[in-house]
């Protein structure tokens, strides 16, 4: 879907009312290429007395072939330098005074933050330090969530929790947080914890799939047939899932991506066990689930009947329920296996005319706090992505206004792709990220809803 007023913004006469009249001013988002470097120049790496992350951090960068600067660059008198990166470790930090290192490192550089760049502030999880270090921990999570609304030009931040003993397992985020891949996540808090799954280095990067088996439910359009196409591209086997009325578009999906198409309504009660079945005995089991399928069946409470509250909650909660216990049960899902749901910002701050739609995803976020630490005892990690507004073909059926908003009301000033969304559950699914388990993470664009 177009965005038609974005390419007016960019027009001659539409830059000149932009800047005059103050409108939003959304800038094109760099996204991934294959072959393309991380970022589009450096980074600046600097840390707070006590700080246990920066080695990593270096360590990451000059694997992912970014150029680290632990000095701001400079520029001809009248100019600005421009990094593509700051980077910033927090973990030292162990008392509310020392907040003020934030601020000695970020206000002289962060108007050099450049087009589509990243700000990335590393921590210590609050609970895992207590006291008065934990306050000034907690912190954190304030200055990055301000930071994103003052930043411009497609630029992000990220704050990213560092259990102790987690360090070396910070790669996976680090490279997702640090590349065009994580175009429409901002402001976020993400956890790297010890309670996770092994983790495992990719031996290539740019395929870290190879050789894995993924399933994708709801996966003949829209974000469903993206997951399914980034997924392959990182060299997984796609199972690729939908209901028997789209199945000439699953096929199409299917043989775009060379895996194959299972047509089966997940609501069914032997769905389960036939998932089982067919992912046994023709994929001898599978490592990643993406719990993508979903409805919506909006009408207000008071207008709303009993068929449109079921429906949406069976396909949108219960048959994730019963098809991960199916898997678990028969131990299709092989260990290190990867479960990822997919939420959304209306299961975080509600909506007008989605009890039904909202109850539903916020029940997987339940499903992602409860059984986080449960999986973890059996190899595996469960995380979700809570989508804000995508452009897709829902969305492109929303009245103007309401669409207009959707838009413009996040620190882009634009709608996301649903490839934002594949980009960040590729991220959950790779082997790189055993220590990613339990996290809900916005692909929003720091959406104004929710929290």
């Amino acid at each position: 879907m177009t965005d038609r007023y974005q390419q007016f913004a960019r027009s001659g006469l539409g830059r000149q009312l932009v800047r005059r009249l103050g409108l939003p001013n959304p800038t094109p988002l760099r996204r991934h290429k294959p072959g393309d470097p991380a970022l589009n120049g450096p980074a600046l790496v600097g840390a707070a007395g006590g700080a246990r992350l920066t080695d990593t951090v270096h360590t990451v960068l000059k694997s992912a072939a970014i150029e680290v600067l632990t000095e701001p660059l400079t520029a001809p008198e009248g100019e600005r330098a421009k990094h593509a990166a700051l980077v910033f470790d927090a973990s030292g930090i162990d008392r509310p005074e020392r907040l003020r290192e934030l601020y000695e490192f970020f206000q002289p550089v962060i108007r050099t933050v450049g087009t589509c760049g990243r700000v990335v502030v590393l921590g210590t999880p609050p609970e895992s330090v207590g006291g008065r270090a934990a306050i000034a921990q907690r912190a954190l999570e304030g200055f990055t969530r301000s930071v994103g609304k003052e930043l411009k030009r497609g630029a992000t931040v990220q704050l990213v929790y560092v259990a102790p003993g987690a360090e070396p397992a910070a790669e996976s985020t680090l490279r997702f947080l640090l590349s065009a891949r994580s175009a429409y996540v901002d402001a976020q808090v993400i956890r790297v914890g010890t309670h996770g799954t092994s983790t495992a280095e990719p031996e290539d990067w740019a395929k870290p799939l190879d050789g894995k088996v993924a399933l994708v439910t709801g996966a003949s359009r829209g974000i469903g047939a993206s997951i399914a196409d980034v997924l392959a591209r990182d060299g997984a086997q796609v199972v690729a899932l939908d209901i028997p009325a789209q199945g000439d578009e699953l096929s199409g999906v299917a043989n775009r991506i060379r895996g194959t198409a299972v047509q089966l309504d997940i609501t069914a009660a032997d769905a389960p066990a036939q998932l089982v079945r067919h992912l046994g005995e023709r994929h001898g089991g599978v490592d990643v689930v993406v719990h993508n399928a979903g409805i919506t069946r909006d009408k207000t409470l008071g207008k709303m009947k009993e068929p449109a509250w079921d429906a949406v909650l069976a396909v949108n909660l219960a048959s994730q329920l019963a098809i991960n216990d199916a898997l678990l049960d028969e131990g299709v899902l092989r260990p290190g296996g990867r479960i990822v749901g997919v939420s959304s910002i209306a299961g975080i701050a509600g909506n007008v005319g989605q009890t039904n739609y909202a109850t539903s995803k916020a029940g997987v976020i339940g499903m992602v706090r409860t059984y986080a630490p449960l999986l973890a005892e059996r190899d595996v990690t469960i995380n979700a992505v809570a989508p804000g507004f995508i452009e897709t073909k829902m969305t492109a059926a929303v009245p103007l206004f309401i669409r207009e908003a959707g838009r413009r009301m996040n620190s882009m000033s634009q709608g996301g792709l649903p490839v934002d969304v594949a980009e960040t559950i590729a991220w959950f699914a790779s082997p790189g990220s055993g220590a990613v388990n339990g996290n809900v993470v916005r692909v929003c664009g720091q959406s104004l809803l929710g929290a």
